[in-house]
């Protein structure tokens, strides 16, 4: 692991350990770090897409909206070699949250979210984009079917 020394002057370094003990970081160096990769992620989201990814799509919707939901569901349906899972929540007797798991090449994942947040009666659509990296391919079973193992790359 490699170390390194930053100077903060006195109010900053006071706000940034108030910032890591509302966040429940033990130390400085675990907040730092996440910091760290989380300017990597923003700056690798700048990038066209390339590689694969995994993402959370979060919607709000109106279920009063006339299909919509069905629409949802058949997009979903539409990109099932993109949809992990789903979670769906009652907001109250008219909205909806979703959130979706997506798994796949960052340009398909991209274009699919942007088509579901783009319905008529979805809103608040936000996508976050985690960018894998191959770590090893292998076969797991008698067959030998080869597939390959991601990870998070950073």
């Amino acid at each position: 692991m490699e170390r390194f020394t930053i100077s903060l002057d006195d109010t900053l370094a006071r706000q940034f350990d108030e910032l890591i003990a509302a966040r429940g970081y033990s130390n400085r160096s675990e907040a730092v770090r996440d910091l760290i990769r989380g300017a990597i992620e923003t700056d690798r989201q700048r990038d066209p897409p390339a590689g694969h990814c995994v993402a959370n799509l979060s919607y709000v919707y109106n279920h009063h909206e006339r299909e919509l939901a069905e629409r949802l569901m058949g997009l979903q349906h539409a990109h099932h070699d993109l949809t992990v899972a789903a979670m769906h929540s009652h907001l109250d007797h008219e909205n909806c949250l979703e959130s979706v798991i997506l798994k796949g090449l960052t340009a398909d994942v991209r274009r699919f979210a942007d088509s579901l947040i783009a319905e008529s009666g979805v809103r608040h659509g936000k996508l976050n984009v985690i960018a894998l990296q191959a770590e090893h391919h292998h076969a797991h079973d008698e067959a030998g079917e080869a597939h390959t193992h991601y990870r998070p790359a950073c």
